[in-house]
């Protein structure tokens, strides 16, 4: 059963329409005027105003009053705990990807957590190390810093040589906390939209296969330098295979043993995530069992294998991190804050919609800006969310930003009384736990036929990202993966399609021709729309669909203009013949020919639908008028219709009414086509039925 709805109305445009249902002018303020005001407002201090500027950048003081202590605190206890489990040998195993100590790790592990407690707005986000950041700051170290290929570990130079190193790690992770918090005062928190979906996932998964290639040597027990710059993973891989034959085979024997354990235990926590209440703690168990064994049978001395170290138990000292290198460091440090920024909001969006709650981009800036700044002064690398623990603390039954309480409860007591226990612990089981970290990371690719299907740009733009990042490294692929996406964004603009509309019968719906084959074309009119802005990028694409429909071309304008002349003066010649009583017996066929010419086209009127032109700068603008001129040559005229704001300020502010009537500007297509049709027919009255 069909319905049909009846609307009685006046034909509007849009200044009959502003008259009708527009707003009152505002008295006009001059600019300064208004930005003094603003200024005025913003600067005014009061206690309940500076009570809620603390409470929007303090976000504690504003959920922890509300907490509901019997329904969440045991959920974030919980939740909180496993993942300080966990922070243990993942901080220390990302501590080596940042080629310093371990304990560096366990103190990136604590301080973020504490720090993002109190001022971050993501309620499942857990902060710490991430091991895409962590390689990518490995990868500053190791320019300014690089391994000698013979080192002593329990010489004077080897300490002075890891305080060099994490002094880098801290200056890195000091500009880029210094860098958010600019970004945050200058609430730049939209730039992590540049970094899309498809970017965010290449890059993370080509960063795991750099990751999995610089821990071989570790898995290996091999002793080869690390390399940086392009090519790099080419580079490492080629050494570590040319230097097989010095394998140390016990290191070999306890990576196969780490990597059989790990593996499937983490498969099982993947599977039975909805079924375990809490995940089994694989890493924190191989870590312990592999420390014992290793103490044990004396694997160090026997075997040659690498362990640990000495991880000295108390709170770091504070300290100024090397401020002298930060022009040395800047041009890294760029990539690696937006790379920690968009991780740390992607992931906390992921599960504000999850959970039906929002965040601030802005907050998150502030947040992460104060975690890199405060934790840079006690000798910590940089940090930002997690997926791996974020995953787990949502998994765990986590509610609230208190479970990093307890999450830093944990690590401050490995710091304080368990660390000098790890002594023993064999780098190997490290870098594997490194390794098997990546799971999610590497499962990415399961998303490439879905995404194929859907967007075959978005995948070319992964694609490009992935083999940029493999193929030269982890900043210069980023960079190259945002140009490349900024780039298609700026194609499809300039290659937007336009198309002629038609219009549904007894309705007032006009659609493109080409996809809906029952609509027809109203006599006389072309109805024609533009998806996407008119700019100074597209102009030439612009003109060309717009004269290629229109049948613009330069001889056919030239031949209305011959053909209008000729017209005028046989107009004049007729009336001159016709006063010395002579008739012009050419005139009539010369007439009949001209006026095969006008009815050569059936288009009388065109009607733009500006409704997807969001936009339109002073080129396009000039472009527009020119357009409209060059219809009027040929003796069309053109309509506008749906035109936004903004569009109709730009146009009529470059000067498009000199040559358009203001009248012919309508709210929509369809008071455009009647008012078109009224014009031919000349009703008494200028009210219309829409049938649909």
């Amino acid at each position: 059963m069909t319905t049909s709805v009846v609307v009685y109305r006046n034909i509007y445009t849009e200044d009959r329409f502003k008259q009708s249902y527009g707003t009152e002018d505002k008295p006009h303020r001059r600019s300064g005027q208004h930005f003094r005001e603003k200024l005025a407002e913003r600067c005014r201090c009061s206690r309940a105003s500076c009570a809620h500027l603390l409470r929007e950048r303090v976000p504690i003081i504003n959920w922890l009053p509300k907490y509901r202590w019997k329904k969440w605190i045991l959920g974030d206890t919980i939740a909180g705990l496993t993942v300080g489990i966990l922070h243990i040998p993942q901080g220390m195993a990302f501590a080596l990807l940042t080629s310093v100590a371990p304990i560096y790790g366990l103190y990136t592990s604590f301080f973020p957590a504490v720090l993002y407690m109190l001022f971050g707005t993501g309620r499942h986000v857990s902060t710490g190390t991430f091991a895409v950041v962590s390689l990518m700051t490995g990868s500053v170290v190791e320019q300014l810093v690089p391994t000698p290929l013979q080192l002593n570990s329990s010489s004077p130079e080897a300490a002075d040589f890891e305080a060099q190193r994490i002094r880098v790690a801290s200056t890195v992770a000091l500009l880029s906390g210094i860098m958010m918090l600019c970004m945050f005062g200058l609430q730049l928190g939209f730039l992590s939209t540049y970094l899309s979906e498809p970017i965010v996932k290449a890059f993370t998964s080509a960063a795991a296969f750099h990751v999995t290639i610089s821990q071989l040597q570790s898995m290996l027990g091999l002793r080869i330098p690390r390399h940086t710059g392009p090519f790099s993973l080419f580079k490492t891989l080629a050494s570590v295979i040319g230097n097989l034959a010095h394998t140390n085979r016990a290191e070999l024997l306890i990576s196969l043993v780490c990597l059989a354990i790990l593996v499937p235990v983490k498969e099982v926590n993947m599977r039975f995530r909805q079924r375990l209440r809490t995940p089994i703690p694989v890493e924190i168990l191989t870590v312990i069992i592999a420390t014992g064994i290793t103490y044990a049978s004396s694997l160090d001395s026997i075997y040659d294998i690498q362990i640990v170290g000495h991880i000295p138990a108390g709170f770091p000292s504070p300290q100024m991190p090397a401020l002298h290198m930060l022009p040395e460091v800047a041009g890294d440090t760029v990539a690696i804050t937006f790379v920690g920024y968009a991780v740390s909001v992607s992931l906390a969006m992921i599960y504000a919609e999850k959970h039906g709650y929002s965040i601030h981009p802005n907050q998150e800036l502030l947040a992460h800006g104060i975690t890199n700044t405060v934790s840079s002064m006690f000798t910590c690398f940089p940090s930002s969310a997690t997926l791996a623990t974020t995953n787990i603390l949502e998994s765990a039954g986590g509610f609230t930003q208190l479970s990093g309480l307890f999450t830093s409860l944990v690590v401050l007591i490995v710091l304080l009384l368990i660390g000098p226990l790890f002594y023993f612990l064999p780098k190997a089981v490290l870098a594997c736990i490194n390794v098997t970290s990546l799971r999610q990371m590497f499962l990415q690719f399961q998303d490439l036929p879905e995404l194929w299907r859907i967007s075959r740009i978005d995948f070319v733009v992964w694609l490009v990202t992935w083999l940029s990042v493999v193929v030269l490294n982890v900043d210069v692929g980023l960079a190259i993966g945002v140009i490349f996406s900024v780039m298609t964004v700026i194609y499809r603009t300039q290659r937007a399609g336009c198309s002629v509309l038609g219009r549904a019968s007894n309705t007032e719906i006009y659609r493109p021709m080409e996809n809906h084959n029952k609509c027809y074309e109203v006599p006389g009119v072309k109805i024609l729309t533009y998806n996407g802005p008119i700019y100074y990028g597209n102009r030439s694409f612009f003109r060309e669909e717009m004269s290629g429909l229109l049948g613009l071309t330069p001889e056919r304008i030239r031949s209305r203009e011959k053909a209008q002349k000729a017209r005028e003066q046989r107009e004049r010649d007729a009336i001159n013949t016709v006063d010395r009583g002579i008739a012009n017996i050419s005139y009539s066929s010369d007439n009949e020919i001209f006026t095969s010419e006008i009815t050569e086209t059936a288009v009388e009127a065109v009607v733009m639908d500006c409704s997807s032109v969001i936009f339109v700068d002073v080129a396009g603008a000039r472009l527009f008028i020119q357009m409209c001129i060059e219809c009027q040559k040929v003796g069309v005229c053109i309509y506008l219709a749906n035109c936004n704001e903004s569009v109709l300020k730009i146009l009529t502010s470059s000067g498009l009414m000199i040559y358009m009537n203001p009248q012919h500007i309508f709210v929509t297509v369809h008071d455009a086509v009647m008012y078109i049709q009224q014009q031919k027919e000349k009703p008494p009255e200028n009210t219309t039925t829409f049938w649909v």
